[in-house]
């Protein structure tokens, strides 16, 4: 069956598809909360139906997630003895999750018609105000669906990918609370505000309440952010949109196949291709 984004996407609220002053209202709210704190939320972007098919559609390729229980760094690195031992590269905590990778979404399946709707990127784009600005071109990676169930969360961590884009599709019982830390690494890497982060010391840390529906804008790659864990039978789905400043990106063996669980050849073909020098 074939799905328009129109019938998911709150075009009333949202006209993302035409220029207008309805439109240029929304950029604006939007760039001012990503210059304030490289966050912004776009409450309700989907439809009721828009929330009901994409969480069928999550349901339906749920047995597909790869799950892994791990401790990472918020850098996805290894252990390095020659740091001291109170280094942010050397605080490793729990990570348990699953992702549903981006080829097990069909191509005109719901997820797919909100991405590929007329004018989405370009909206992203223009709330982003980035001339250099692609679809990151990670087959596995592109467009993929967080799972996370009872105990679960993702700890504290950097994004690969510049711009993120992240919809809510539905919530755990209870927890599931969106915590970042915002700008922390835009200079550089920052690794003292860092390590105030993880130990809990930190006055920049904030708290986002995400409801199904909404539409985040996010600058990981330079927020530490986490999940906080979930309680309850009820799983959480989020998608993740994922854009970045360089084409043909993707991401790396190694931290591809945590996440995934497995590699395609592109990502040995690109091993070690970035756009900067951070180290992750």
């Amino acid at each position: 069956m074939q799905h328009k984004g129109a019938d998911f996407i709150n075009l009333a609220a949202y006209p993302i598809h035409r220029d207008g002053a309805t439109r240029d209202a929304v950029l604006a709210e939007v760039r001012a909360a990503l210059a304030r704190d490289g966050c912004a939320v776009l409450k309700g972007f989907l439809t009721p139906v828009g929330v009901a098919a994409l969480a069928d559609e999550a349901d339906k390729v749920a047995d597909q997630g790869h799950k892994s229980y791990s401790k990472t760094n918020a850098y996805f690195t290894k252990d390095d003895p020659s740091l001291p031992p109170d280094d942010p590269r050397r605080q490793f905590f729990a990570r348990s999750n699953a992702f549903i990778a981006a080829d097990n979404f069909a191509a005109d399946g719901p997820l797919r018609a909100v991405h590929d709707f007329d004018g989405f990127d370009r909206f992203i784009q223009d709330c982003l105000q980035e001339e250099k600005f692609f679809r990151y071109a990670d087959p596995l990676a592109d467009v993929i669906v967080n799972m996370a169930g009872a105990g679960n969360g993702f700890p504290w961590h950097f994004d690969t990918n510049n711009f993120t884009v992240t919809l809510a599709i539905q919530n755990a019982e209870e927890g599931g609370a969106f915590e970042y830390a915002p700008h922390i690494r835009a200079q550089g890497e920052n690794f003292a505000e860092v390590a105030r982060v993880l130990d809990g010391t930190s006055d920049k840390v904030r708290v986002l309440h995400l409801e199904p529906g909404d539409l985040q804008l996010f600058r990981g790659r330079y927020s530490l952010h986490r999940v906080a864990p979930l309680k309850g039978n009820r799983p959480r789905y989020v998608a993740i949109f994922s854009y970045v400043e360089e084409p043909d990106m993707v991401g790396s063996v190694e931290r591809t196949t945590q996440l995934y669980g497995r590699v395609l050849p592109i990502h040995r073909e690109r091993a070690g291709l970035r756009a900067d020098r951070y180290i992750d």
